[in-house]
C-alpha cells in the first residue's frame, strides 16, 4: 500500500465507527501559550478535555501535523541518527469525548491492525500502566493477543502527559517486534529499532496543574496517536521510515543535488536529517511561524541550520534546502493544501535563512580563530565552555562544529561548563514559561465563589444592538471592584485582535461604569470600577456599550479586513495575518512579508482600500454556519483564531470574506477614509502597518495643519537665524579681506609727491569692494587708492581720493576710474572721493595695474 492509501484506510475505518473526520490544526498553536508547536493530535481538543469547551460530536478522527523538538518530547538530536524519530510527523488519531472508553479503544485498535492491515498477531505486544488492571484484563478478554505479550510498565512508559501541565492519564501502547526474536519481552521499550511502538491509546482522566497535582476530569476521554511514518514503514515492509514513499522522493532529490549516493551510513545520516527537517520547516512556515532569535522562531532557526550544516557533509555548501520544497509539495500538497498555497513564500524565507547562515558560519569561524589565538598565547588547549556557549547562543555557531574544528587542531572543549550554561538557559526558559502559565490560569479561577443563579450562559447581543435589557445572573465583589454576569450583553470581550468594549450598567437610575469585561466558559463578566452592594442576582438592568468608542473600533476592524485583502492583492497571496490590534484610536496589522514595502506599494495598498470603501459595499454577516461550509465559500482564516464547528464569516461584497467573530460596520462607506501612518519591521519576515480611519483621520489632518503652522513658524525663525549668521559671516569675511589692505598700504608709490596705493583684492561683489575702498580712504592721511578685483569674466575697479587732494590738487576719482576702465574695455564714474567701474577683458588686469601711476599723473 502507498502512504496515501494507508492514511485513507485509517480515516475510513473510524468514519465507519461513527467518528467525524476533522481537519488537522496548524502546527503553530497560537491559542495555547503552553506549547511552542502542536505536538499531538489532541492539542486542538485540549479545551474539551479540560471541560472548558465542547464539540457537536462525541467521536473524532484525523491526521494531525505535529512537531516535536523541545521540552518533554525533544527528539531533535536523535533525528537522522536512527531510522524512526522525526521532528515533523503525522499522527493518526481517534478520540472519544465522554463517549466510549477503554474497551472500544482497545478492540478497534486490534481490529484495524490485525483484520484490516493483517499485521502478524504473534509480533504485536501491548503495554499498560502498572496498576491499570482494567486495561490489562480488556486486552486478555476482548482480543486474541498472546496473553504473555501484555506487559506492565511505570510512569516513564505508560503514563502520558502532553507537557508539564494539562490533560494526562494512563496509556496502553502497542508495539511490533520486527526481529527474529519476536517473542522476547526484553525488547519491548528497550529503545531498539527491532521493536517499536506504533500506537498509543491514552485514557485521559486527569488534569495536572502547575503545582504538579492531578485532578479528576469531569468526563473520561480517549486520545489515541499512531505514528504515520512508522506504520507506513511496517506495512511497506521497510526497515527504515526514510525508505518509505513518504521520504524517498525527497532523498532522491538530495542525491541529485549533492551527487552523493544514498549508500554509506555516513552519507545516509545527513540525507535523513535534511529530508526530515525540510518537512518541519515547510509546514511551520506555511502555518505562520518565522525563523527568529526567540521562542518557536529560534527552534526553527536551529532546525534549518542543523539541516544546512549536515548538507555540508555531502558537499551542499550553497543554499539548497529551498529547492526541496517543490518536491514536498508534490507529495503532500494534496493532503495539506496550505503548503501548496504558500510554496513560493516558504521558499523565499528558507533561502534567505540559508544565505544568512552562510554569513554566520563565516563569522563564527573568524571568532573561533580569535579564541584559538588567545589560547595559544597562554599555552592552553581547552576551549572554555563560556566561549563555546557564546559562539552557539549569540552567534548561532553549531556546537558539534566547534568540537570538530577543535579536534582538527588538537584542542578540546570544556563540555561540562558548556552544558552547565545550557542548563541555566533551559531553566530561564522554563521559568519564563511558568510565569506565562500563571497568568493564563488566573482567569480560570475567576468564577470561584461566584454567586451564579443558574448554568445559563450569557447571550451576546452586540452584533445587533449596543444597549440591552438584561437580568443579573451572577455577582461577586472582588477587592475594590464588582464583577457582574448578565443573561444578555452587548459587550464584546477581547478576541481576534479586537479589544474589549467599555460602557455602563444602569440599574434603578444608578449608573455603574464598566471598565473591563472578561469571558470564561461563555459567561461574560462585567467589571465595575468600584465596589457596590446595590446590585443583586435577579435584578433587571440595562447594559450599554460606549457607542462612539464601539463605532470607532468597528471602523478599524472592518478596515483591517480591507487592508488584508489589499496586501494580498498588491504583494501576493503569501501575505497572511501575523497579529493585530483593533482599538478605537487605530488599527495595527502584522503580516508575513519578506521585504520593506516601497512608497509605491504603500500608496497602491492605501488607494485600493479607499477605492473599495467608496463602493458603499454592504456587509453580509454569515453567523453560526458550519466550518466546512465557510471554507467552501472561500472565507479567509485569520491568524491564531480558534474555530469550532460553527463559525461567523464577515463578507463585504466580492472584495473580502473572512472568518471573524468581531463586530463590523454595516456598509463599507461607514469606515469613511483609510490612512496608513506607518510601516515597519517587527521580526524577520514580519512587517507591521498602523493605520487610522473615520474621525481619527480628521484629527490626523488637523494635526498635520497644526504641524504645518509650527513648521512655518520654525522656518521663519530659521530664516531670521540664517540672516543673522549671514550678516555675521559677511562681517567676518570683510574683516579678513580688510587684512589684505595691509599689504597694499605698506607698498605705496608716489607721483609728484602724491602717494598712490594700488593692488588686486578678492571680493564677492561690488558692495564689498566699496567697503574696502572706504576703509582704505579712512586709513591714509593723503593719497589716491586704486583697488581691482576679478569676478569670473568681469573686472571691477574702485578709485578713492582723500579730501585734501580733491581740494588742493583738483583730483577726481570719477574721471580717473573712467580712464582706467578703458584699458579693460569698460566704463564707469562716480563722485570725486569714490568711484567705480567695470570692464570685460580680465586679461588686461596686469596692464591696468601697471598704468595706474601714469593715468593719475595725467590728472595732476
Amino acid at each position: 500500500m502507498t502512504s496515501k492509501e494507508i492514511r485513507q484506510q485509517f480515516l475510513d475505518f473510524f468514519k465507519d465507527k461513527g467518528h467525524k473526520i476533522v481537519p488537522s490544526s496548524p502546527v503553530i498553536p497560537f491559542d495555547d501559550p503552553t506549547l511552542l508547536f502542536t505536538n499531538a493530535g489532541m492539542n486542538q481538543f485540549k479545551d474539551v478535555f479540560l471541560g472548558t469547551g465542547t464539540r457537536e460530536y462525541k467521536r473524532a478522527a484525523n491526521t494531525q501535523k505535529c512537531i516535536r523538538v523541545s521540552g518533554k518530547h525533544n527528539d531533535l538530536e536523535e533525528v537522522g541518527h536512527d531510522t524512526y524519530h522525526h521532528t515533523f510527523f503525522e499522527m493518526l488519531g481517534n478520540w472519544s469525548f465522554g463517549d466510549y472508553y477503554k474497551k472500544e479503544a482497545i478492540i478497534w485498535a486490534w481490529e484495524l491492525l490485525t483484520e484490516v492491515w493483517k499485521l502478524p498477531k504473534e509480533r504485536l505486544w501491548a503495554t499498560v500502566f502498572r496498576d491499570d488492571d482494567e486495561a490489562f484484563n480488556l486486552w486478555k478478554e476482548f482480543t486474541d493477543i498472546n496473553p504473555n505479550h501484555i506487559l506492565r510498565f511505570d510512569e516513564k512508559d505508560n503514563f502520558w502527559e502532553m507537557g508539564d501541565t494539562g490533560p494526562c492519564g494512563p496509556c496502553s501502547e502497542i508495539h511490533i517486534n520486527l526481529s527474529d526474536d519476536y517473542d522476547n519481552p526484553e525488547l519491548v521499550n528497550a529503545g531498539t529499532p527491532d521493536c517499536i511502538e506504533i500506537w498509543n491509546l491514552v485514557f485521559i482522566q486527569y488534569n495536572r496543574d502547575e503545582t504538579g497535582k492531578l485532578h479528576e476530569l469531569p468526563a473520561k476521554h480517549i486520545d489515541t496517536g499512531m505514528g504515520f511514518e512508522r506504520i507506513c514503514a511496517v506495512l511497506q515492509k521497510k526497515s527504515s521510515n526514510y525508505d518509505t514513499d513518504i521520504f524517498s522522493p525527497l532523498i532522491s532529490k538530495i542525491v541529485e543535488l549533492s551527487n552523493v549516493a544514498y549508500e554509506k551510513e555516513e552519507d545516509k545520516i545527513p540525507m535523513r536529517v535534511i529530508s526530515d527537517h525540510i518537512r518541519a520547516l515547510t509546514f511551520a512556515i506555511a502555518d505562520g511561524a518565522i525563523p527568529s532569535n526567540e521562542g518557536r522562531g529560534y527552534v526553527l532557526r536551529r532546525i534549518l541550520r542543523r539541516a544546512a550544516r549536515y548538507g555540508r557533509k555531502i558537499n551542499l555548501k550553497e543554499p539548497f534546502l529551498y529547492k526541496l520544497v517543490d518536491v514536498l509539495v508534490e507529495t503532500m500538497g494534496e493532503v495539506f493544501p496550505e503548503i501548496s498555497e504558500k510554496k513560493d513564500y516558504v521558499k523565499k524565507i528558507i533561502k534567505a535563512e540559508e544565505e544568512n547562515f552562510n554569513i554566520t558560519l563565516d563569522r563564527g569561524i573568524e571568532l573561533f580563530e580569535e579564541v584559538i589565538k588567545k589560547l595559544n598565547a597562554s599555552n592552553q588547549r581547552v576551549i572554555p565552555g563560556e566561549d563555546v556557549f557564546k559562539l552557539y547562543d549569540t552567534y548561532g555557531f553549531p556546537v558539534d562544529l566547534t568540537n570538530l574544528m577543535a579536534k582538527e587542531i588538537g584542542f578540546s572543549v570544556d563540555e561540562i561548563q558548556f552544558e552547565k550554561l545550557m542548563q541555566e538557559q533551559r531553566e530561564r526558559a522554563r521559568a519564563a514559561l511558568k510565569e506565562k502559565l500563571v497568568n493564563v490560569n488566573i482567569s480560570k479561577n475567576i468564577l470561584d465563589d461566584f454567586n451564579i443563579e443558574n448554568s445559563q450562559k450569557t447571550i451576546f447581543t452586540g452584533y445587533d444592538e449596543l444597549q440591552s435589557e438584561a437580568n443579573i445572573i451572577g455577582i461577586k465583589n472582588d477587592a475594590d471592584k464588582t464583577l457582574v454576569v448578565l443573561d444578555k450583553s452587548p459587550f464584546y470581550v477581547e478576541a481576534g485582535g479586537q479589544i474589549d468594549d467599555t460602557g455602563k450598567i444602569i440599574a434603578e437610575n444608578n449608573e455603574y461604569k464598566i471598565v473591563d469585561v472578561d469571558k470564561y466558559d461563555d459567561f461574560i463578566i462585567h467589571i465595575i470600577d468600584n465596589k457596590t452592594d446595590k446590585l443583586s442576582v435577579g435584578q433587571k438592568v440595562i447594559s450599554s456599550v460606549d457607542e462612539k468608542r464601539r463605532w470607532d473600533i468597528m471602523r478599524n476592524h472592518s478596515a483591517t479586513h480591507f487592508l488584508h485583502k489589499a496586501l494580498r492583492t498588491i504583494l501576493g497571496t503569501h501575505v497572511q495575518q501575523a497579529g493585530s490590534y483593533v482599538g478605537p484610536d487605530r488599527l495595527r496589522f502584522d503580516f508575513t512579508h519578506f521585504s520593506k514595502l516601497s512608497t509605491e506599494e504603500l500608496k497602491d495598498v492605501e488607494t485600493l482600500v479607499n477605492e473599495q470603501i467608496r463602493r458603499n459595499i454592504p456587509k453580509t454577516h454569515h453567523r453560526n454556519i458550519p466550518f466546512d461550509e465557510a471554507k467552501k465559500m472561500g472565507a479567509l482564516m485569520f491568524f491564531g483564531d480558534k474555530y469550532g464547528d460553527k463559525v461567523n464569516v464577515v463578507q463585504f461584497g466580492d472584495f473580502t470574506m473572512e472568518f471573524c467573530g468581531g463586530t463590523h460596520v454595516n456598509n463599507s462607506s461607514e469606515i469613511g477614509l483609510f490612512k496608513i501612518i506607518s510601516e515597519s519591521s517587527i521580526a524577520s519576515g514580519v512587517r507591521r502597518i498602523e493605520a487610522i480611519t473615520g474621525a481619527n483621520i480628521e484629527k490626523f489632518i488637523e494635526q498635520q495643519f497644526e504641524n504645518i503652522k509650527n513648521y512655518e513658524k520654525k522656518i521663519e525663525e530659521l530664516i531670521d537665524i540664517k540672516k543673522k549668521y549671514e550678516k555675521e559671516l559677511a562681517e567676518y569675511r570683510l574683516k579678513e579681506k580688510i587684512k589684505s589692505l595691509e599689504h597694499i598700504l605698506s607698498l605705496h608709490s608716489e607721483v609728484n609727491g602724491i602717494k598712490i596705493y594700488k593692488g588686486k583684492v578678492h571680493v564677492d561683489n561690488l558692495d564689498e569692494l566699496k567697503m574696502l575702498g572706504n576703509e582704505l580712504r579712512n586709513r591714509v592721511d593723503s593719497g589716491v587708492g586704486v583697488l581691482v578685483s576679478q569676478d569670473n569674466d568681469k573686472v571691477l575697479i574702485l578709485v578713492v581720493v582723500t579730501d585734501d587732494l580733491i581740494t588742493n590738487k583738483n583730483l577726481n576719482a570719477g574721471k580717473m576710474v573712467s580712464q582706467l576702465a578703458k584699458i579693460v574695455g569698460g566704463a564707469g564714474g562716480g563722485r570725486p572721493n569714490i568711484a567705480t567701474a567695470g570692464g570685460k577683458d580680465v586679461t588686461k588686469i596686469p596692464e591696468l595695474l601697471a598704468n595706474i601711476e601714469k593715468i593719475i599723473k595725467s590728472f595732476i
